[in-house]
């Protein structure tokens, strides 16, 4: 490659000093973006598409290593290594929040039973057990419900605005029994053919 570019006239420093931790850093960027939705694909059971993440995880790591050690003595490729992590580090979060794969268990405990609440969660579907329980300070009422993680952040605000002091805990579920419910659907929040195809 470096031949390559000289013959286009792009001096060796040029390609040492720029293009080269440039790539390194592209290549960085991909494989631990890859590797942040991998973990999300198999801790969500989808047994189809973690492999071949992995596979071109893989791939581009050994490419980007190898070229740190051909560069061994520039310390621009340290740099853009590094860069490339904590750079695809927060490029894999940002592509895990919109794809929002999966579905999660919300616990919520209040003092006393929230009938607006109950209310809001027929009205859009979803299953849940509500119940009584014995806590530190007496009765408390206690709700647990299923639903897609795209529905977490608006539910949440609801239970919030109905009493701002209820305590909820929120835990990934990785299988649940009832997949023909359309309240369990899986669907992309964006239209990206791959990670659509990915999600079925």
């Amino acid at each position: 490659m470096q031949e390559f570019l000289q013959t286009l006239g792009v001096s060796e420093q040029l390609f040492d000093y720029l293009i080269m931790p440039l790539l390194i850093f592209c290549a960085r960027v991909g494989d631990v973006s890859i590797n942040t939705l991998r973990i999300m694909f198999m801790m969500n059971g989808k047994k189809n598409i973690a492999p071949f993440l992995g596979f071109f995880e893989a791939l581009i790591w050994l490419l980007a290593i190898g070229q740190i050690f051909q560069n061994i003595d520039n310390p621009m490729s340290y740099l853009a290594y590094a860069g490339g992590f904590g750079t695809g580090t927060y490029v894999g979060m940002y592509f895990e929040e919109k794809l929002a794969l999966g579905r999660v268990l919300v616990r919520v405990i209040t003092p006393k039973p929230l009938p607006d609440l109950i209310e809001y969660m027929k009205e859009r579907d979803f299953r849940f057990t509500n119940v009584g329980g014995e806590g530190r300070f007496g009765k408390v009422n206690l709700l647990f419900t299923v639903m897609k993680r795209d529905s977490l952040k608006e539910f949440v605000d609801k239970v919030q605005s109905i009493d701002e002091k209820a305590f909820y805990t929120i835990e990934s579920v990785k299988r649940v029994s009832e997949d023909d419910l359309n309240v369990m659907d899986d669907k992309p929040r964006f239209n990206m053919s791959f990670f659509s195809k990915a999600r079925t």
